[in-house]
């Protein structure tokens, strides 16, 4: 397993911006949040210029690129262009999220599986994140999405697991289809505490992996809405320090 930052820890700025705090902290692979909302990676930019995108990427950072995380729905000829994206930077993982609770379970099958038709053309991985909100919000409901979207896995943040109320679920069931991770301390009432104050147990989860024979990444994903600018840095190298010394 290695260890990533996601740039989604420093969205607040321009990506080469983020990628140069990442690089400060000793990071040297990063997982890129792809957001048309944002000033990182959009999608439809992107799309209209694979190329040219990756080409300012190479030139912009030394960073390795590993993962993407696409927040919110494409349509098909920008996902098309996206995979096309990813190969050129040798990326082969993508992360995206389930529709909201209250989707039918059909409906959402479609939509994954006209995904997962595009990517898998590439040769690229897609998951759907764990989410509260999400039809992942229930682990029985993740392993029943990849069981029915045949190359499907999850990114699992176990945040969501944790945090909830009136008490914290059971995810042991979705390792077998962990293709990707996401994560921060978290305690049961709040989605990020600094490391060390919350209840995320990482050598279980780090032994669960390796039962699993899981060797991708670990993606450190603050939420830069929960930490201040001033100690987000010093929470990303306290976390990077416990994976090291775990693995």
């Amino acid at each position: 397993m290695q260890i990533v930052a996601s740039t989604r820890c420093f969205s607040e700025f321009p990506l080469l911006d983020a990628c140069d705090h990442i690089a400060h902290l000793e990071f040297d692979k990063i997982e890129i949040l792809m957001d048309d909302r944002g000033d990182h990676f959009r999608p439809s930019e992107v799309a209209a210029d694979p190329e040219g995108a990756a080409a300012r990427f190479r030139d912009g950072t030394r960073l390795t690129p590993t993962a993407f995380m696409l927040d919110h729905d494409v349509d098909s000829k920008t996902l098309t262009a996206l995979m096309h994206f990813a190969k050129l930077l040798k990326v082969a993982q993508f992360t995206i999220r389930a529709s909201e609770v209250g989707t039918p379970f059909n409906t959402e099958i479609d939509r994954l599986r006209e995904l997962t038709t595009v990517t898998g053309k590439e040769g690229i991985r897609v998951s759907i994140k764990t989410e509260t909100g999400r039809l992942t919000e229930d682990p029985h409901t993740a392993i029943e999405l990849c069981q029915s979207v045949p190359g499907l896995g999850v990114t699992l943040d176990p945040s969501y697991y944790i945090c909830r109320q009136p008490q914290a679920i059971g995810y042991d069931i979705v390792f077998p289809h962990v293709f990707h991770v996401h994560l921060r301390d978290t305690s049961p009432t709040d989605l990020q505490v600094l490391v060390g104050l919350g209840e995320v147990d990482y050598s279980r989860l780090i032994n669960l992996l390796q039962n699993e024979n899981y060797d991708r990444f670990l993606s450190v994903e603050l939420i830069p809405e929960k930490t201040d600018a001033e100690s987000r840095p010093l929470e990303m190298r306290k976390l990077r320090l416990l994976l090291e010394s775990l693995l």
